[in-house]
């Protein structure tokens, strides 16, 4: 089996619930998404990045793990593209009792439940349709894909938790019925953090936007929070 990665770094997670914490990325190449608000471009082609054998790249993880280091943080492009090599790595990393981490958009949930039994954090990322994940007539099945991903997750008790990306373009009505829709499935009592991260550097939201997505998602999970991607403040990767 082989693995095409884009990247293997230490840095400070910058985003979700677990910000501030010490993490090794692994960054796997390829996604054939294209959200407006990307900062990892240079990650989606599914050619960039170096091919390794699983031998090779457990190696490149040996050598990359720092002392003191959280948690693995699987991310992208997008580790499901290569969903099958990621569970072995994850599984790999789960044996050096490490938590593993999955970023994921989660637009497969098949692929999704493949990887779940070797993660032991799940961020569950839920797109807007100003995002441009998807044109519209697929944004539907988009979203049934992610809901099964976080029903999977919270069935089967991972700490898992909800991030939104929001813009100057979101919509209110939309983003009210999204977060319904969530809510309508799972309980506040099943997940472990609803995070509402602004745009960083391109159609950035108003805090008047932002307090208004807020008190959206209140009623139904208090202890929501704006996040922003924190690791670009202090000039991490």
């Amino acid at each position: 089996m082989k693995i095409r990665l884009f990247e293997i770094f230490t840095s400070v997670e910058g985003e979700g619930i677990l910000y501030g914490t010490k993490t090794l990325f692994v960054r796997l190449a390829g996604c054939p998404f294209t959200c407006f608000y990307c900062d990892t471009k240079e990650s989606l082609p599914l050619d960039s990045g170096k091919e390794y054998n699983l031998q090779e790249a457990c190696q490149l993880i040996d050598s990359n793990l720092k002392k003191q280091t959280y948690k693995v943080n699987f991310t992208g492009g997008d580790p499901l593209i290569q969903h099958e090599a990621v569970a072995e790595l994850a599984k790999y990393v789960q044996g050096k009792k490490i938590p593993t981490y999955l970023e994921s958009s989660c637009f497969d949930s098949d692929r999704f439940n493949h990887v779940l039994p070797f993660i032991d954090i799940v961020k569950i990322e839920f797109k807007t349709k100003d995002s441009k994940f998807v044109d519209s007539k697929h944004y539907e099945k988009l979203i049934e894909n992610v809901m099964n991903c976080l029903k999977s997750s919270v069935s089967e008790r991972k700490t898992t938790y909800i991030k939104i990306v929001v813009s100057s373009k979101t919509e209110l009505s939309e983003f009210t019925n999204l977060v319904s829709s969530i809510f309508n499935s799972v309980s506040k009592h099943q997940i472990d953090g609803f995070i509402i991260q602004p745009t960083y550097g391109i159609a950035e939201p108003s805090l008047d936007l932002l307090l208004d997505l807020y008190d959206i998602v209140f009623p139904f999970y208090p202890d929501v929070k704006v996040v922003p991607q924190l690791h670009k403040f202090i000039g991490a990767p």
